[in-house]
């Protein structure tokens, strides 16, 4: 009689790895809170065969827990090939896809929002979704929080798969969002992010390394520090894997799209490998672009909530500017911290647009 095999464990330390895949093309729109992503977002999802929004947070925890040395690489880079495939096929499956009205990820908000309610009643069978992937070739739309800084797995993951689109925007018309943040989100349990122990203390995962800093700063401090030290080590990454982020990424000022968008969009519509549509231009005029004013947005009630308020058509863009410094000053701002948002100010200007 044939005896049972042994198993007896031969790999102590196994790679994880995961061959093929679904995604075809990824488009990750990033930047820092504030910087004017979900402008962005909608209407790249209106670009030809480009999928609805979807935030990528799982995404992101597995690049920020191997930034912080708790997940090796070959896990880091496997699961983000896997948490991709599922997004695209959940997405085309009509599964996790936002119906909530009022959102701005719901597919009330997307340019084709019958797309998704058609697919809710398609069959699902094994093979069904992966070969309309193949033949509708359809394109992932992520939006992401900080993420360029963390991009090795991403990158390395995806390779030529992935089209990274960087939003940068001056520190003075992020300030404001970021410091409310401060205020409402740490320590509440509704934030749900990596958060790492200080001594007694519990602090945000981009506090690592500046812990003493971040602990001892009020909240307009802690949002200086945390665009300086972002900003910092996102343009170290981008100058120490040129070479493996080189053709793969595009860095736009929100200031220059929202005044003239047009040769942006056209970079991306190459960039992408997509076209714009009628639907495109409908959902660019719906955000108010081209605009005459930089800070002409569109008063919905998540933009309040983040400290958008109407413009003063009174004055001009450089006193737009100095509202939103004295705001630092009043939320009690030290020296040496305005001392950092001036010189951030001063490097944006001179990298990516003057204010006048």
């Amino acid at each position: 009689m044939a005896e049972i095999p042994s198993f007896t464990q031969l790999i102590t330390n196994p790679e994880i790895v995961r061959q093929g895949h679904l995604a075809e093309k990824i488009v990750i729109l990033d930047g820092l809170p504030g910087c004017g992503k979900t402008l962005f977002s909608p209407i790249i999802s209106a670009m030809d065969r480009v999928e609805l929004l979807n935030y990528a947070f799982e995404i992101e925890y597995v690049c920020r827990l191997f930034y912080l040395n708790k997940i090796q690489k070959d896990a880091a880079i496997a699961m983000v090939r896997m948490l991709t495939d599922h997004k695209l096929y959940q997405t085309m499956m009509g599964r996790e896809t936002n119906f909530r009205y009022s959102d701005l990820s719901s597919v009330f908000n997307d340019s084709n929002p019958w797309r998704y309610f058609k697919r809710i009643f398609q069959k699902g069978k094994e093979m069904t979704v992966p070969d309309r992937i193949k033949r509708e070739k359809p394109i992932l739309n992520l939006t992401t929080h900080n993420m360029l800084r963390l991009g090795e797995p991403l990158f390395t993951a995806l390779e030529d798969r992935l089209v990274f689109i960087e939003i940068v925007r001056h520190p003075l018309y992020m300030i404001v969002q970021q410091t409310l943040n401060m205020e409402r989100l740490l320590d509440n349990p509704r934030d749900i992010d990596i958060y790492i122990k200080s001594d007694s203390d519990q602090l945000p995962w981009y506090a690592y390394q500046w812990e003493d800093l971040f602990k001892k700063s009020n909240p307009v401090e802690k949002a200086i520090y945390t665009i300086h030290h972002t900003s910092k080590l996102t343009e170290d990454f981008k100058s120490k894997h040129n070479g493996l982020i080189k053709g793969k990424t595009l860095t736009i000022p929100f200031e220059s799209f929202v005044l003239d968008p047009w040769p942006y969009l056209k970079k991306i519509e190459d960039f992408v490998d997509s076209k714009i549509t009628s639907k495109t231009k409908r959902i660019i005029k719906k955000q108010n672009v081209p605009r005459e004013k930089i800070s002409e947005g569109i008063p919905l009630a998540i933009y309040k909530r983040c400290g958008w308020e109407e413009p003063d058509q009174s004055i001009s863009e450089k006193e737009e500017l100095e509202k939103r410094r004295q705001f630092a000053v009043d939320q009690g701002a030290n020296d040496i911290s305005l001392k950092a948002l001036d010189e951030m100010c001063k490097e944006y200007e001179t990298h990516y647009y003057q204010i006048n």
